[in-house]
């Protein structure tokens, strides 16, 4: 049974950081690329970062390049999401998401991924 935990949400105020984490248990972990995708009440899901399966190629929504990292440990199965300088417009369920398997293959597109987790809460006040 495949199972992506996030946690890390929380509340902070503007220019605050947060530090997301998804565990993966249940596939083939280290052969699947992976997401972060985000949710605004009343807006459409948008893609955040991806990650290919070995953590060698990342890529970033504009609006959060220079301030969010991705990045994974397969050792223990796990996605992060470094967030820094976080806006009010930041606020969000956070969703982790697996895709694959493919060596090489990175998107932010929401159709190419089979696995979500249920997500986790950011929330940036002014």
């Amino acid at each position: 049974q495949v199972q992506l935990v996030e946690s890390g949400g929380g509340s902070v105020q503007t220019g605050g950081s947060l530090r997301l984490s998804c565990a993966g248990s249940g596939y083939a972990y280290s052969i699947y690329y992976m997401a972060w995708f985000r949710q605004a009440p009343g807006k459409e899901r948008e893609g955040v970062a991806t990650i290919t399966s070995g953590g060698g190629t990342t890529y970033y929504a504009d609006s959060v390049k220079g301030r969010f990292t991705i990045s994974r440990d397969n050792a223990k199965n796990t996605l992060y999401l470094q967030m820094n300088s976080l806006r009010p417009e930041d606020t969000a369920m956070y969703y982790c998401a697996a895709g694959g398997p493919s060596t090489w293959y990175f998107s932010l597109a929401r159709d190419k991924y089979d696995y979500w987790g249920q997500g986790t809460q950011v929330t940036v006040s002014s």
